[in-house]
């Protein structure tokens, strides 16, 4: 299997590809050909770790990985991912049982366990440490920094923007020193997001480093993402006999395109509909505006505040154009106003506690109608107690996880948002 950027330049290994990050040419790696899995090849596989390396062999063959696969799925998927039957045919699909209990786990954990191996097989690697740069709008920084928490060989930078993630999010951001540093950027998600792509595409900065980065941009992050698709459609049909649609909280879209990439390879995904909060370019483009960056609108979804999606450049790629994508790709949009009254009344209606991310993919389902949806729960509620617990009027318990974080000290460094900025703060030494 080869990867290719969606920009056209070049070919790559999936190592390559995975330490990279960036294309050359500023573009997203995609697999040159998505495998089509012959029937049957899942069978006997029940848990998610056996469901991942089936699925994922194909896009490791001829790799100098592939004969690890295995043990990196097995080290990568150690908690459960519960596929909870609702009411009204809907089954909600809980992926915040990880150790920054949020979704993000899935695919960190796995990218971290890709990098290490990689860093471990160069031979011809200097002693410079590979430098993980992470932009994150929230969750995903929290879970690279768990993910490569004292990995030797290996530093993370998390930039997030200032003033605009939860309190317990920041927390799981900034609680871990060693190896990992985290940036308090003087802007919004989409500025973290540039810095770091300018950094990836910047011969200067590495010249200087060794990079690579952990967002939804690295291919290594969406293909796990793929294996809990396969699983819980499979369990769906196997429970109900029909195959499900997938309602998805979506901000930066990869974990859209890792359900689409699901479904192009065979799985059975009867369709995607994209649940976004008050930011408006998916809508937008999907109501038939031509593809657009928009400016940020800070929301009660705060992970979910983007205003210029990188995997777009995925779902481009994959339906073949702009007018392609757009008559394949449905979207919905939900303010903050409904985002209240569906965590208000999760408990009564849905008998859950949603986060505020869920909520508006449960907001979308009660929108749309119908029956067999899955609905993606991307991260605990507890994480986002300042907007869940005086709507629901009540306390929610601390995952055991999240409460260990907020016990340790936390430490950020202001970070002005251009890549000069960022070049200085990577040369200087870490803070004690």
């Amino acid at each position: 299997m080869r990867y290719v950027s969606t920009r056209g330049e070049g070919t790559a290994t999936l190592s390559e590809a995975v330490l990279r990050g960036i294309a050359p040419d500023g573009g997203l790696y995609v697999p040159e050909a998505f495998p089509t899995l012959p029937p049957g090849e899942l069978d006997g596989a029940h848990t998610l770790a056996e469901v991942a390396e089936r699925l994922l062999a194909p896009f490791f063959a001829g790799d100098a990985l592939a004969g690890e696969l295995g043990d990196i799925c097995r080290e990568a998927f150690t908690f459960p991912v519960p596929l909870r039957d609702l009411r009204g045919r809907t089954a909600v699909l809980e992926l915040f049982h990880g150790p920054t209990a949020a979704f993000k786990d899935v695919g960190a954990r796995f990218l971290a366990g890709v990098l290490s191996r990689i860093v471990g097989k160069d031979a011809n690697a200097d002693a410079r440490p590979l430098t993980i740069l992470v932009a994150t709008s929230g969750d995903t920084g929290g879970a690279v920094a768990a993910a490569f928490h004292g990995r030797p060989g290996v530093e993370v930078a998390v930039l997030y923007p200032a003033g605009m993630v939860s309190p317990r999010q920041e927390k799981q951001l900034t609680a871990w020193g060693g190896n990992v540093r985290a940036f308090a950027v003087h802007g919004a998600f989409d500025d973290c997001q540039r810095l770091v792509k300018a950094a990836m595409a910047s011969r200067e900065l590495r010249a200087d480093r060794r990079l690579s980065s952990a967002n939804s941009i690295n291919v290594g992050r969406l293909l796990p993402q793929m294996a809990y698709y396969a699983w819980a459609a499979r369990e769906y049909v196997r429970r109900h006999g029909v195959e499900p649609g997938f309602v998805i909280p979506s901000g930066n879209l990869g974990n859209a395109a890792a359900s689409l990439w699901a479904r192009t390879v065979g799985m059975p995904v009867r369709e995607v509909v994209m649940a976004t909060n008050a930011n408006p370019a998916v809508t937008a483009f999907a109501a038939g505006a031509a593809w657009a960056a928009h400016p940020t609108i800070a929301t009660l979804a705060t992970a979910m505040d983007v205003g210029s999606p990188s995997n777009m450049e995925r779902l481009l790629h994959l339906f073949g154009g702009e007018d392609a994508a757009r008559g394949a790709l449905r979207a919905e949009r939900v303010d903050d106003a409904e985002i209240r009254r569906v965590i208000r009344e999760g408990p009564e209606v849905w008998g859950s506690v949603w986060d505020p991310h869920t909520a508006t993919a449960v907001a979308v389902r009660e929108r749309i109608g119908g029956e067999d949806w899955i609905v993606v729960s991307t991260a605990h509620p507890a994480k986002f107690e300042g907007v869940v617990e005086p709507l629901i009027g009540r306390d929610v318990p601390i995952p055991p996880e999240l409460q260990r974080l907020l016990d340790q000290p936390s430490h950020a460094e202001p970070l002005e948002p251009t890549l000069d900025a960022l070049r200085d703060a990577l040369g200087r030494p870490a803070p004690p």
